[in-house]
């Protein structure tokens, strides 16, 4: 094709580029005492509130901002989470690097891309001894927690305090591990975290200077198994269903054929569902992805399996009697699966209510910021898909809300592109602390205070890993502007590029185009530089 041969050279620099940064592998000094004064006092606590696999438009706030959620509009889903932008700011293009669980986690504490810090999959451990905020923030004065999913493969640094969760953790009854031991929690996982966490914080005295508390949930990641209480939330209604549920990805890189996640294919009745055989017996043969739900339902009291089997039994019952078929089957999938996956975040939005409830009683809020967020977005169904790990904007978006009182504008928005590199560097500027300046990201003050920077990122850069892995999502990395996007496949010698505008839902793959080769060519110069600057070699 004539247009490929004048992107082609283009195309090339972006695949290697011009090294002329070198990399980011420098390390810091570890924590050093706490410093000393009365300013302390006065600079403000910053509460954390991490979950899990949250979609942004599962976020009610986050839906008028998002044409590829829209469809999700008019489900009430996070009344306190909303109710928390409304006082505060949200970020409308907020994205992760890695769109998956640890490397997200490790890129939040480091400021790096996953290369960069070393952990670039789920299985790898992260390197502790390396520099954190968190070390960063003792070093300035801040005590600071972490509790509830670590999923590091290591134990936490830079903390005063740490409690976490081995591995992903349970749902129910879960196992915590911090300096003492482990023990095992009787009761939900997010009603545990968010109780420790507020036993830490009644614990502090605020005459001892700031606080900094990573209050991180399990939910509502797979396999999805809300509290007891919420196991009725929309039994008796029909939830909307993407458009794109049944997409056929024609127009995608092969890989997006061949991964693991499509809620038809791939999604268990009984290890992902709770679906069990008419007789109520675990059904025989089958191979699960994730068992954890199948474990974590033995571990129950005998009073939370009761009110477990008298919720999904009935349903389970009128599923086998309805003998669904082809898409009637994939509908009903997708309807219990997002159900149970919204009750989940239904656990993770009364946590951010007891939190911010927790300040308000006790006169913390005007001194204290207040930020939630997640580690990727999710797919709900949207393109036939569960999980999340590719660029696309379902997966590639997280949320980010902040309210800081007297700073933050309420019911504001910041349309800049950030990133979780821009984290670490965030809260080192609040505490009025230095970043390092191997740290990738940006301070995001500026933005919070309603400032516009000129020399603001125009681009954000993404690398996934994880192949062969868990979905068998291809390796792939790219470039995204405002307006558009162009992914890589190398192993699969293969572009995607999308007019984010014309084309929300990334169904039209312009790659390749006569029309769409200069913005390619455009786009492809942009990565090539995101790739130096980072020294992504």
């Amino acid at each position: 094709m004539p247009i490929l041969t004048a992107v082609l050279p283009v195309l090339a620099t972006a695949i290697v580029p011009s090294f002329a940064v070198g990399g980011c592998d420098a390390e810091e000094p570890d924590a050093s005492p706490r410093q000393e004064g009365a300013t302390i006092a006065r600079r403000p606590n910053i509460l954390f509130v991490f979950s899990d696999d949250h979609a942004p438009h599962a976020i009610g706030a986050y839906r008028p901002h998002l044409p590829h959620g829209a469809w999700m509009s008019g489900v009430d889903t996070t009344p306190r989470i909303d109710k928390l932008a409304s006082e505060g700011v949200v970020f409308t293009r907020s994205f992760c690097g890695n769109s998956i669980c640890g490397p997200s986690r490790a890129t939040i504490l480091t400021g790096k891309h996953s290369h960069a810090n070393g952990f670039r999959r789920n299985g790898n451990k992260f390197d502790g001894d390396q520099w954190t905020f968190p070390k960063e923030l003792r070093r300035a004065g801040y005590r600071t927690a972490m509790i509830g999913k670590w999923h590091l493969n290591s134990d936490p640094q830079g903390f005063d305090y740490w409690d976490v969760l081995p591995g992903q953790g349970h749902y129910y009854n879960p196992v915590l591990i911090n300096e003492d031991g482990r023990r095992t929690v009787e009761g939900h996982c997010t009603d545990i975290v968010t109780d420790l966490a507020l036993g830490w914080l009644e614990d502090q005295n605020e005459e001892d200077g700031p606080w900094m508390l990573m209050c991180q949930h399990k939910a509502p990641h797979r396999t999805w198994m809300p509290a007891g209480r919420h196991l009725d939330l929309w039994a008796d209604e029909d939830l909307p269903a993407p458009p794109t549920l049944f997409d056929d990805h024609a127009d995608d890189a092969p890989g997006a054929l061949t991964s693991q996640m499509s809620i038809g294919r791939h999604m268990e009745l009984f290890y992902d569902l709770f679906v069990t055989t008419e007789d109520g017996t675990v059904p025989q043969g089958g191979s699960a992805l994730d068992a954890s739900g199948y474990r974590n339902l033995k571990r129950m009291t005998e009073a939370q399996r009761a009110r477990w089997d008298e919720a999904f039994g009935p349903r389970n019952a009128a599923f086998h009697a309805a003998g669904l078929e082809g898409e009637d089957l994939v509908r009903w999938m997708h309807q219990r699966y997002l159900k149970n996956y919204l009750r989940c975040v239904r656990g993770v939005d009364e946590s951010v209510g007891r939190l911010v409830d927790w300040l308000e009683e006790k006169g913390l809020a005007d001194n204290t910021i207040v930020i939630y967020s997640s580690d990727q977005g999710f797919y709900l169904g949207d393109h036939g898909w569960y999980d999340k790990r590719w660029m696309y904007e379902e997966s590639l978006m997280m949320p980010l809300i902040v309210r800081w009182p007297g700073v933050v504008e309420p019911g504001s928005t910041v349309d800049a592109l950030v990133q979780n590199i821009d984290y670490a560097p965030t809260f080192l500027d609040i505490a009025g602390a230095e970043t390092p300046a191997n740290v990738h990201g940006e301070s995001l003050v500026r933005l919070l205070r309603g400032e516009t920077p000129e020399d603001w990122r125009d681009a954000i850069y993404y690398r996934y890993y994880e192949f062969p892995g868990a979905h068998q999502v291809a390796k792939h990395f790219g470039v995204r502007t405002a307006t558009a996007k162009l992914m890589h496949f190398p192993e699969l010698d293969a572009w995607e590029q999308y007019d984010l505008v014309a084309d929300p839902d990334e169904l039209t793959n312009v790659f390749g185009t006569p029309e769409a080769a200069p913005v390619a060519a455009e786009l492809a110069i942009r990565l090539g530089e995101l790739r130096a600057q980072y020294g992504d070699r």
